[in-house]
């Protein structure tokens, strides 16, 4: 997403107000501003540990229903899986849609900027990529498209709309597959675009953007699982999640007055 004209105007008249900060504290003045880039690279290091929380609960939660509960026997479980691996199989076989990419990418930004009371001035969008001018930009409107899977979401509404008219109960396995196919390339074009050097990804820090990223995608996994598993309740999942966090505390408690002595 490229910014308005208005924060790009500003951009030249903040950078010699941040170097006249700097020269200040060269000559022994207190500095009165913390670049925000700094701020959110210490709140990157701090989401370390709730990522590796949520990633320990995730996988524990999924293997054990997967194999002790026989989820991988459910419809869910199969056509998910079968749509996931039909995107991979295309998306790595088969000339990649560039544009379905850009088109869902730029479509979410220009949604979160209207959520956050913003305007889209200008959409464009093309085979060799796109941009959204609107007049307001943050942290959430800049990483939207790697957390939220556009395409899924649609494909949920359009069922729900659906189900408002027809019985569309049937038809359920069509939806987990839809689901399947579009997370997959939610996730394979994130994974493919982020290591391009996205600009959307140095707006706040590229580490801080990839906690984001990392921890949004995987929150949105453990509520489908929850969604999906009968065995997996949200009571259960956050009773396990607090009982991870506690443990690591204690873990990371222990290492640290170890290291004091």
């Amino acid at each position: 997403m490229k910014g308005e004209t208005p924060r790009r105007a500003r951009s030249e008249s903040a950078r010699n107000r941040h170097r006249s900060r700097l020269e200040l504290s060269a000559t022994g003045a207190i500095p009165t501003h913390v670049p925000k880039r700094w701020v959110k690279l210490v709140v990157g290091i701090f989401l370390l540990p709730p990522a590796w929380v949520l990633t320990q609960t995730f996988f524990t939660a999924f293997a054990r229903t997967t194999v002790r509960d026989r989820f991988w026997t459910t419809e869910e479980f199969w056509f998910f899986s079968l749509g996931a691996v039909l995107w991979l199989v295309a998306f790595f076989g088969l000339p990649r849609p560039r544009w379905l990419y850009v088109f869902g990418h730029e479509l979410t930004h220009a949604i979160w900027v209207m959520l956050l009371g913003g305007r889209v001035h200008r959409f464009r969008v093309g085979s060799d990529g796109g941009h959204v001018l609107a007049d307001r930009t943050n942290t959430w409107i800049a990483l939207a498209p790697y957390f939220f899977p556009i395409y899924s979401v649609l494909a949920i509404g359009v069922y729900g709309i659906c189900a408002l008219f027809v019985d569309v109960a049937p038809y359920r396995w069509l939806l987990y597959a839809v689901i399947g196919a579009t997370w997959a390339m939610h996730l394979s074009f994130t994974c493919w675009m982020i290591p391009k050097g996205q600009p959307d990804l140095h707006y706040g820090g590229t580490f801080f953007s990839i906690m984001v990223i990392y921890v949004l995608n995987l929150a949105l996994l453990a509520m489908l699982l929850i969604i999906a598993s009968p065995q997996v309740t949200w009571m259960g999942f956050g009773r396990e999640l607090m009982e991870n966090a506690v443990n690591l505390t204690a873990w990371i408690t222990l290492q640290a007055r170890q290291l004091l002595r």
